[in-house]
């Protein structure tokens, strides 16, 4: 168990409580850093960064407002749901060593303030959207924070199949952008929904497997946490990864990107499909491997994006 302050405590101060003295001392000097770090910026960045791509590749006009717009509603959306989530599982964060820091569970934001200031961003970030975009930006960000904190959020204490259905608010920010370019969700589109939705789940599961004993603690109905030996977690890593590869190829296959992206395509597949054979291996070998398919998850995904939009961009 956790040594942090609990809710009660935090919201509340017991009378007493050296813990809810100095959780709302630490609470009432909150600064902007402090709100910052509970909008996950880095993972709020994917959102954004993807959003853009599915902007730029969309066969429609560039207008420099929309995708100010585009940018900043898409930013507001994703850390407000970033909030939201944080939010609803500051208990279950104070459990494990690598969440137990974070603003909530640490002190640093009271949840009720967490709750208003997600609930803020989140409904400001749809409305930029639907004033500066397209109405169909704005439900789909909608969707996104609905079914992340509503649908994703809760299931994870509850089945293994959290992380595919996570996967599916986690890839529609291209849909977010392509919808603010052309007004619709064209094929082009959803294939930028696929790449997303397949690579999240080597991505995430070798996190997952990384810290499955810190999940286990928390209660979480993570796959390595029911899968100890990581057969499973291994089979399905490696069946994303090909499945990954196809959608890449999709682009060129169905004409809308050169064979010069293709071969970029060919090459970033091929480094992350070796790092998902090599997390087949046994426990000792899988350890070390999960963290190096994480870093090819890392390297891939924005090397294949740039290359898509170079290749729609100059040739395209």
């Amino acid at each position: 168990m956790s040594s942090q302050p609990s809710e009660d405590a935090l919201s509340n101060g017991a009378p007493g409580s050296t813990r809810s003295l100095v959780g709302s001392s630490v609470a009432a000097r909150a600064g902007f850093s402090d709100y910052l770090e509970l909008t996950k910026p880095r993972l709020s960045f994917l959102s954004i960064v993807t959003a853009i791509v599915g902007y730029l590749v969309a066969d429609a006009a560039r207008d420099l407002s929309t995708l100010g717009f585009l940018i900043i509603g898409t930013s507001l959306a994703a850390g407000g749901a970033a909030v939201l989530n944080q939010w609803w599982e500051h208990q279950t964060d104070a459990k494990m060593a690598r969440t137990q820091k974070r603003p909530i569970p640490s002190g640093a934001i009271q949840p009720s303030h967490a709750l208003t200031f997600g609930l803020v961003i989140s409904a400001l970030g749809i409305g930029l959207l639907y004033l500066g975009t397209h109405p169909l930006s704005a439900a789909l960000a909608a969707f996104t924070i609905f079914s992340y904190i509503l649908v994703y959020t809760p299931l994870k204490k509850v089945s293994v199949t959290n992380t595919i259905v996570g996967a599916v608010p986690g890839a529609v920010p291209p849909l977010i952008g392509w919808s603010a370019a052309t007004g619709e969700i064209g094929s082009f589109g959803w294939i930028l929904f696929a790449i997303l939705f397949t690579w999240q789940m080597p991505h995430f599961y070798a996190i997952a497997w990384t810290y499955r004993d810190d999940y286990a603690q928390a209660g979480y109905r993570m796959l390595p946490v029911v899968d100890p030996e990581g057969k499973r977690i291994a089979w399905e890593s490696l069946g994303f990864t090909g499945l990954l590869i196809i959608s890449s190829l999709a682009p060129v296959v169905l004409g809308y990107a050169s064979l010069a992206y293709g071969a970029v395509a060919l090459g970033c597949g091929a480094y992350i499909l070796h790092r998902a054979v090599l997390f087949m291996g046994g426990e000792q070998k899988k350890n070390r491997a999960a963290k190096k398919l994480f870093m090819a998850s890392i390297l891939y995904l924005p090397l294949l994006l740039a290359s898509l939009v170079l290749d729609i961009l100059l040739v395209g």
